[in-house]
């Protein structure tokens, strides 16, 4: 719809625009977080510290930014796109020469009062800058191959910098994520199918050359893929984690071994228990039902948003919307196929569930996009 259009139809004014939000969404948004505290008390061993008390702090403060964003008109936060990009790429690059190191990667900026890491500002400052870029562009020139390389310089940039950190998780987020944008926008399948064609291939030659000189990967990085197709080949080592998340989720059953009751977690025999793989300890304690309930809530909150989208006639807003929803799609898509075996362990934490600061204000911050789209669309 036009500028002129957009401003003329009726959006709500003041403190009116607490009605317009997106209830059910901040209803399951926080529901997934109740669920997250109470597994991070679990595997503390019945206590806050110190892990849920941070934590609930961060999802306070979290809830009050996304308001506040959500108050905000949405053609404001268009117009603020590419400095949020602009700011995210600075971070990035500040993490380049003195971020934090941490498990062997550098991937922190040391606030003092807390790590900010920018990779996950990232995430969202990019779906912002290829919807506004959308928007903009007219739609007769969205899959001109001019007009396809600069989105694809959008989203090189920041995967560079991330592989360097290194956060292979990550920058895998950040293309797929990148990527959904430009389908959703009206970019043709056809460089989607030249992407996965390419990709196949290159998975072929892979393994096709493996122990020859023409051999496309070093040894260690054979053996990381050997350990994820199999990996009873060193379970006490390399294939330590999956080995140890598929014995949780065995010992799970149909409805759980109980609250606080699972032995992995609490024997400290699953790794990363209160970051990565906190799915795994849900599973444990709650059982099948227990985690395909928290994949309903996820869900729901992906079926809202995609209807708040589909019902926005501004495509910024509808694109924004998608694009956030996709993306958070992604993040527990991802999490949960690493912790069940079913893709490689990359270390994406579970969103809202997860103990992490960074994670939990940056997604909550995309949702107060989201909530502002919904709120100014045109009514």
């Amino acid at each position: 719809m036009s500028y002129l259009e957009y401003n003329t139809a009726y959006t709500p004014t003041g403190f009116r625009k607490l009605l317009f939000l997106n209830w059910p969404v901040i209803f399951l948004i926080t529901a997934v977080a109740g669920a997250g505290f109470l597994m991070l008390y679990s595997v503390a061993g019945g206590s806050i510290t110190p892990w849920v008390e941070p934590q609930v702090k961060r999802f306070g403060l979290g809830m009050a930014m996304m308001l506040v964003i959500a108050m905000v008109p949405i053609w404001f936060w268009r117009n603020m796109a590419g400095v949020a990009y602009g700011v995210s790429l600075l971070l990035l690059l500040a993490v380049e020469f003195f971020g934090a190191t941490g498990m062997g990667a550098q991937r922190w900026i040391d606030l003092g009062f807390m790590r900010l890491q920018p990779s996950e500002l990232t995430k969202i400052t990019l779906v912002m800058l290829l919807a506004a870029y959308y928007d903009w562009l007219p739609t007769k020139k969205t899959s001109h191959p001019l007009w396809i390389l600069i989105p694809l310089l959008f989203i090189a940039l920041p995967t560079l910098l991330v592989l360097r950190q290194p956060d292979l998780g990550t920058a895998i987020l950040l293309t797929l994520g990148g990527g959904t944008v430009m389908f959703l926008a009206g970019v043709h399948w056809a460089y989607f199918a030249s992407v996965i064609a390419a990709g196949v291939g290159t998975v072929w030659a892979v393994f096709e050359f493996r122990g020859t000189e023409w051999q496309l990967l070093k040894d260690y990085q054979y053996r990381r893929i050997d350990i994820f197709l199999d990996p009873t080949m060193d379970p006490t080592d390399a294939g330590y984690h999956i080995t140890q998340a598929k014995i949780a989720f065995g010992s799970g059953g149909w409805s759980g071994r109980g609250f606080m009751q699972g032995t992995q977690s609490r024997l400290n025999f699953l790794p990363e228990k209160h970051t990565d793989f906190i799915f795994t300890t849900l599973a444990e304690e709650f059982g099948f039902i227990g985690a395909a309930a928290l994949l309903l809530l996820y869900a729901l909150i992906i079926v809202f948003c995609v209807a708040s989208a589909l019902s926005n006639r501004d495509r910024f807003s509808s694109l924004l919307t998608l694009g956030v929803a996709m993306t958070f799609f992604l993040f527990f898509a991802l999490n949960m196929s690493m912790v069940m075996g079913l893709a490689p362990v990359v270390g994406v934490p579970l969103p809202l569930v997860s103990y992490g600061g960074s994670a939990m204000l940056v997604l909550l911050i995309a949702f107060g996009f989201v909530q502002s789209a919904h709120v100014h669309k045109p009514r």
